[in-house]
């Protein structure tokens, strides 16, 4: 009898052990993908939070101001003055009359 049972349950792992090898190597490989996934995520926000608001020039903090109407980053220890995307041309865009008039005002010297 337990010839027997040995001879069934051989076969039965002849039969579902390629099964079995894929099932746990899938379960492995989705873990390792979600342990990386996590890792990524926290070494982001770990970075985010090192240099968020800090100054590009000599690393201090930064603190939000306006000018012109739009809110630019001034460093707080080096006092310069960074633009996020589009803050710039909004600035300019702003002053494009007193620019014109300013080089108008230069040719007729």
């Amino acid at each position: 009898m337990v010839d027997q049972d040995n001879k069934r349950e051989d076969e039965w792992f002849l039969r579902n052990e390629k099964q079995l090898l894929d099932t746990a190597r899938t379960a492995r490989l989705k873990r390792e993908q979600q342990r990386a996934a996590k890792e990524k995520a926290e070494e982001t926000r770990r970075l985010k939070d090192l240099h968020l608001m800090k100054c590009p020039k000599c690393g201090h903090d930064m603190k939000e101001e306006p000018l012109e109407g739009v809110t630019v980053d001034r460093c707080t220890h080096c006092e310069g003055i960074f633009f996020d995307a589009g803050e710039l041309e909004q600035i300019l865009a702003q002053k494009d009359d007193q620019r014109r008039g300013f080089f108008r005002k230069l040719v007729k010297i």
